[in-house]
C-alpha cells in the first residue's frame, strides 16, 4: 500500500551526517524525529492548528504507533513525508506516514499511528469540533488501502 501522490506532503528535509550511526545509515531515531514533525503539519491540515490548541485547551496525545522500515537513508539523501487519514472517530484519529526517497522514488518507511484528541484542563479525551470532523471524513482514503494497514494488537 501506498499513500495516494495526491496526499498532501507534510514534511520536506534531508538527511544530515549527523543523523546517521555508526555504518552510515539515517538512525531509526531521525525517522521518528521527521514523522513527529509531519505529524504537526497533517494535524494542522485538519484545522488542529498551534494556535488552535492553545487557544481551546486542547491537545493530542499519540497513543499507538507501528514502524516499518523498507530502505536505507544515507547523508545526503532527500526525503518527503506523505499522510491521509485512514480512520476518523468521534475523539480520536489513525493515520499513516509513508516517507520517500525523494530522488529514487522508493517508499522507505511508514508508520501507523492513532491519536486522540485531549482537554488539556480535564486531562481526558475529548470529541473534535463537527468542522475538524468534516475536513477529515473529507480526507478519508478508500476503505481498502485502510484495510490492508493491520490493526494494533491492543
Amino acid at each position: 500500500m501506498n499513500v495516494s501522490n495526491s496526499s498532501p506532503i507534510t514534511y520536506r528535509g534531508t538527511v544530515y551526517p549527523w543523523q546517521c550511526d555508526h555504518v552510515g545509515h539515517m538512525n531509526v531515531m531521525w525517522y521518528i524525529g521527521k514523522f513527529d514533525e509531519a505529524t504537526w503539519h497533517f494535524l494542522h491540515t485538519l484545522g488542529l492548528s498551534p494556535s488552535y490548541l492553545r487557544n481551546n485547551s486542547r491537545g493530542m496525545a499519540a497513543v499507538d504507533q507501528h514502524v516499518s522500515y523498507f530502505r536505507e537513508l544515507r547523508a545526503g539523501d532527500i526525503v518527503t513525508v506523505r499522510s491521509t487519514i485512514l480512520e476518523i472517530g468521534e475523539k480520536s484519529v489513525r493515520f499513516v506516514h509513508e516517507m520517500f526517497n525523494e530522488e529514487t522514488g522508493d517508499l522507505v518507511a511508514r508508520t501507523v499511528l492513532k491519536g486522540v484528541h485531549m482537554d488539556t484542563v480535564a486531562r481526558k479525551s475529548c470529541p473534535f469540533e463537527d468542522g475538524i470532523l468534516e475536513k477529515a471524513r473529507s480526507m478519508l482514503i478508500a476503505e481498502q488501502m485502510a484495510a490492508s494497514i493491520p490493526e494494533s494488537s491492543d
